[in-house]
């Protein structure tokens, strides 16, 4: 049985895209857009870099083995410390300039070649449509220092092999860096999540092992016949306490995130799988079509069969 997160990132159709392997050597600077719908990434293989997000003005030192994520694909700029944020160029405007057409290395910068900044770029991106709160509630830059050793052996050896094959003339070699990648997402993504435990956050419960155990259990049939109660018991709690502590960790109530998973698993079958109604009711848990409509349309703004037309 697919664990909380893995049921979460399978649901939401996890895609991974490496869109540059890069070689910048002082001065260099780039600006990269903003990309709606996505999480962009960004791992320093060799060198280290300065990063900043444009709407807020955060900015850190990605340093070697640093792996940075843009959750909600925030426009920002890459630059190395002899460049300002200001002097950074449109990311269109080093492709035109370099000549670079998608394949291989980005070679951009100045003749300093000592210093070379080599970093894998990307994104991940999700189904059309797909919500869920942990996504929603990221910050707008997640920064992961030493990632590689952090997280172990295999996390390095994995990064490694990314760095070595990204951009490669090898067969293959693209697509084994991009499922990698997903998996770096998924694992950077719970190594996050876990730091929250005690910080106050309001993704906090995902670290909380009580309220992982409800969120796991409904995770694993939640077509069943879920209440309070039921979760509260998955919790090894009481009601009254459960329903406090679920709302206090997490921000909304028990049903609340019942339901929007539901919604979710809903969507996609209207979406993905082409569902009628009746099929993507019984999916989510509803007995009846037309409790099913009105929740949905309450929760996405459009009725079932019109979500399902548009798609």
């Amino acid at each position: 049985m697919l664990d909380l997160l893995s049921d979460i990132l399978t649901r939401l159709s996890l895609k991974g895209t490496l869109y540059f392997r890069t070689s910048f050597t002082p001065p260099w600077g780039v600006q990269v857009p903003q990309l709606d719908n996505v999480c962009r990434f960004h791992f320093a293989h060799r060198g280290d870099c300065m990063l900043r997000i444009q709407a807020t003005g955060e900015t850190v030192l990605v340093a070697q083995g640093d792996l940075v994520l843009i959750p909600h694909g925030a426009a920002h700029a890459l630059y190395c410390q002899h460049t300002g944020p200001a002097e950074t160029l449109p990311l269109d405007e080093v492709f035109e300039k370099t000549g670079y057409r998608g394949e291989g290395v980005l070679v951009h910068g100045g003749d300093d070649t000592t210093r070379s900044t080599q970093m894998i770029c990307g994104h991940f991106s999700f189904a059309e449509g797909s919500r869920h709160l942990i996504f929603d509630r990221l910050p707008s830059c997640i920064h992961v220092r030493d990632y590689g050793a952090e997280s172990g052996a295999w996390m390095e050896a994995t990064l490694r092999v990314i760095g070595g094959e990204a951009g490669s003339t090898r067969l293959g070699g693209d697509l084994i860096a991009l499922k990698m990648s997903e998996a770096i997402f998924a694992q950077a993504i719970r190594t996050w999540l876990e730091r929250q435990a005690d910080d106050g956050h309001n993704l906090a419960g995902f670290a909380d092992p009580q309220i992982s155990r409800a969120l796991t259990a409904f995770h694993r049939d939640p077509a069943g016949s879920w209440s309070v109660e039921s979760l509260a018991r998955a919790a090894g709690l009481s009601r009254t306490s459960f329903a406090q502590h679920f709302a206090r960790k997490m921000g909304v109530t028990p049903m609340q995130y019942v339901t929007d998973w539901r919604m979710q698993i809903a969507r996609q079958g209207l979406a993905e799988r082409k569902l009628n109604v009746s099929e993507a009711a019984a999916l989510a848990g509803y007995a009846s079509d037309s409790a099913f409509s009105r929740v949905f349309k309450k929760e996405v703004g459009v009725s079932p069969a019109s979500f399902r037309t548009a798609r």
